[in-house]
């Protein structure tokens, strides 16, 4: 007979409860990912509305919550800075943040569409919308 060393569901190795330990940045990157590249389960829930940003739960799965958020051309949010860690990524349209370091400078760069943002505590910035155009992103962080 030969012995059964397979891992099953949670199970430890040696018969004990496996530790579960939150996600990842790189498994939150890879929701997002996988995520927009699924329209189908998500397009349908974009609002356009020109009062401001629209955000929709999507989901939460495995200690991440997902939403996605559709901002209407020229909107830029406060400066504000994530308790966690979020990863985004902009499916449609333009988006741009600026980054606000400790000493004051800032820094602005483009975000591009199917790139996957991280943003984390201590990162303070803004986000806008620069183009003619609504921008849709979609965003995860881990669930609180």
């Amino acid at each position: 007979m030969v012995p059964d060393i397979t891992m099953r569901g949670q199970d430890a190795l040696h018969g004990g409860a496996a530790v579960r330990r939150p996600p990842t940045v790189g498994q939150l990157a890879s929701r997002i990912h996988a995520l927009a590249a699924r329209p189908g389960e998500w397009w349908h829930l974009v609002r356009f509305e020109p009062g401001g940003p629209v955000r929709v739960p999507l989901d939460s799965v495995d200690g991440i919550q997902l939403w996605l958020t559709t901002w209407p051309p020229g909107h830029r949010t406060d400066v504000h800075d994530h308790a966690g860690t979020e990863v985004s990524t902009v499916i449609a349209g333009e988006m741009a943040e600026v980054r606000i370091a400790a000493d004051g400078v800032t820094e602005w760069r483009a975000s591009r569409a199917n790139r996957v943002r991280v943003h984390g505590g201590g990162h303070t910035h803004e986000l806008t919308n620069p183009g003619p155009a609504y921008a849709i992103t979609l965003h995860a962080n881990l669930a609180v």
